[in-house]
């Protein structure tokens, strides 16, 4: 196997070459995030997205190959679903103190978040069902994308959206919580878990350990409140 071209033929057909690609992309841009000190546009999720999407372009690797070798990578959504209990198990008794502020931010956020999507969706003429796959986009893949095959929409499009929303939080909250001059550590975290879940929640622990605990408990129980909204939300907006 001495051509590059046959050498590459046969690593893009083994099981694990995809994984292990996706793996050590990933580590690198962390690595990288890391050296550049974690500032908010040097976020290793973007990077890696980025760097995945440019091998494939050059490679002229298909998304369903490329799939097929990293697919445990999107088994493991179901454990990390499951693993969202730890947060909240962990810091029952801050739920119990704080349960009122954090039951009507809960309510509002997780309401704001799937109308407000909703309604820009059909201002600009999206189809139906391009919009069912938005309302879902501010809680975790796992969910969002449940949520959207159940109701109809595209959990393709939907997880994509979802890592979008992700990325656009991790990167604006910090400065835009300094602009707003909230300095409160739990209510920063809590939003952001509430906006931008899991990838949001990785950047507030970046930032304040308080911030990252409490955008871990926002994160799980948005996933909840999703659940249940979202259905009636998409059914009262879409008629």
């Amino acid at each position: 196997m001495n051509d590059p071209v046959e050498i590459w033929s046969y690593l893009s057909r083994a099981p694990l070459w995809w994984l292990s690609c996706t793996l050590l992309v990933y580590m690198g841009s962390d690595s990288l995030a890391a050296r550049l000190g974690r500032p908010a546009l040097a976020n290793p999720v973007l990077i890696a997205v980025c760097a995945m999407s440019a091998i494939l372009w050059t490679t002229g690797t298909p998304y369903a190959d490329y799939f097929d070798g990293a697919q445990f990578i999107h088994f493991l959504l179901g454990p990390a679903t499951v693993a969202l209990a730890v947060p909240l198990h962990s810091n029952l008794a801050a739920i119990r103190r704080l349960a009122a502020p954090i039951l009507a931010a809960l309510l509002v956020g997780s309401a704001v978040a799937a109308i407000s999507a909703v309604l820009l969706a059909q201002a600009v003429g999206l189809p139906e069902n391009v919009v069912i796959s938005i309302s879902p986009k501010s809680t975790t893949a796992p969910v969002a994308i449940a949520i959207s095959e159940a109701l109809g929409g595209l959990p393709s499009l939907t997880a994509v959206l979802v890592i979008l929303t992700g990325i656009i939080g991790a990167i604006t909250v910090t400065p835009l919580m300094n602009l707003l001059r909230i300095r409160d550590w739990r209510a920063r975290g809590f939003a952001v878990g509430v906006a931008a879940h899991g990838i949001g929640t990785a950047r507030a622990f970046q930032v304040n350990e308080t911030a990252g605990a409490f955008a871990g408990i926002a994160m799980a129980l948005n996933a909840l409140m999703t659940s249940l909204l979202v259905p009636i939300i998409v059914s009262w907006l879409l008629g």
